[in-house]
């Protein structure tokens, strides 16, 4: 077969359009909110643009029963944090922190009893908060937020920020705690799932319907399908039902959780 010039210069015209057209963009240009993808320039350029608030994901590494992935909570939490910065328009997102406190080492308790948990010691979580915050004052930053998938360490949270805003007073930089986010997610979300007929027996309070259906909206692939069943907390980890979740479900706690959280930050904000 013979080739034919004219054809195949405009077949190779077309396809590098279409290479162009779907080749990631440089990231001078791309509409990123996540620290861990800009170069310190872009970072400079998006303080003077006005993006003065930076938001501290926080997760953990714990156990969440046969069904579901350990690094549910920084999955999680980087997902949302993206939204809400999206929504906010003025804030990026700092890379998340995945080593909390889990509970006691040896002899472990808590989610400590199953594999690949990990917990550090208060102390070093808390250094690890207050160094991240310090270090995006000094950049400029105005508006620190702290928000925490996991209940455990939510105290520890407020603390930090409570230190730091009496430390840098009267700095117009303040770190925000901000409890809406895990109340929405938890409490909120809770609400939700009972109007919709589930018992508090099966949205549980860990790796249970709830947990697991904000999970399958963010991640699906997260969460082993073939092993959302019920257990004994002791031999599982879980403390609910899990069959009862969907990402439908999930859906409604995720878009709650969003809403809330962008609302309580533009308060805290207007407030400092």
């Amino acid at each position: 077969m013979g080739f034919n010039f004219s054809n195949d210069r405009r077949v190779s015209a077309v396809l590098l359009v279409l290479a162009l057209a779907l080749a990631p963009a440089s990231r001078a240009g791309a509409a990123t909110v996540q620290l861990d993808d800009m170069t310190w320039t872009e970072v400079r350029e998006a303080l003077r643009a006005g993006s003065t608030t930076i938001i501290i994901p926080v997760g953990g590494t714990e156990q969440s029963g046969p069904h579901m992935a350990l690094g549910k909570h920084n999955v999680r939490v980087v997902a949302l944090a993206d939204r809400i910065a999206g929504q906010l328009g003025n804030a990026l997102v700092a890379p998340v922190i995945s080593y909390v406190p889990e509970g006691r080492v040896s002899p472990p308790s808590g989610h400590m009893r199953f594999p690949g948990t990990i917990s550090v010691p208060e102390d070093a979580f808390a250094a690890i908060l207050t160094g991240a915050a310090r270090s995006f004052r000094q950049h400029g930053f105005l508006d620190i937020v702290l928000i925490g998938d996991h209940g455990g360490y939510q105290g520890q949270l407020q603390q930090v920020a409570q230190r730091l805003n009496r430390e840098w007073a009267p700095s117009r930089a303040r770190v925000h705690f901000v409890a809406a986010y895990y109340r929405a997610a938890s409490d909120g979300f809770n609400q939700v799932l009972r109007s919709r007929g589930l018992t508090d027996a099966q949205i549980g309070v860990h790796g249970g319907a709830a947990d697991t259906s904000l999970m399958l909206a963010v991640d699906p692939t997260r969460v082993r399908s073939d092993r959302m069943q019920p257990g004994a907390e002791a031999a599982t980890g879980i403390v609910g039902d899990p069959s009862r979740a969907s990402a439908a479900l999930g859906k409604i706690g995720i878009d709650m959780t969003v809403e809330q959280t962008v609302e309580a930050i533009r308060q805290a904000v207007r407030q400092r």
